[in-house]
């Protein structure tokens, strides 16, 4: 199983991941966020929807996936469109949008400001 994990990092823990990457050390599949408010503007709840209806499912057009959620294209449009710029989706070679995973893992704390 291909797992995403979904997180809240610094800029140094990003380039440390990377950092390690090169060097050989596995870390895994992981999309970083600044905040927990930026990965929750990112993936609102409808835009939620999407990666999860599409774990596991390969490359689709926009019809398949507003197919998928039970929502309309045009709305779809506008959602996959925010989370190709957030680094959630990607596009294939065939222009289809890919969530090329088939599990989120979501890791990140909350402490007292």
């Amino acid at each position: 199983m291909k797992t995403v994990t979904l997180s809240v990092a610094s800029r140094q823990a990003v380039k440390q991941r990377a950092l390690n990457a090169f060097s050989g050390k596995p870390s895994g599949a992981h999309i970083s966020f600044a905040s927990a408010e930026l990965l929750w503007k990112a993936l609102t709840a409808k835009r939620w929807e999407l990666p999860k209806s599409m774990a596991g499912g390969g490359t689709m057009s926009l019809r398949e996936a507003a197919r998928r959620t039970g929502r309309d294209v045009k709305a779809v449009h506008g959602d996959l469109h925010a989370l190709l710029f957030a680094g959630v989706l990607r596009k294939g070679a065939n222009g289809k949008i890919e969530f090329p995973y088939d599990a989120v893992h979501v890791d990140f704390v909350l402490q007292a400001a």
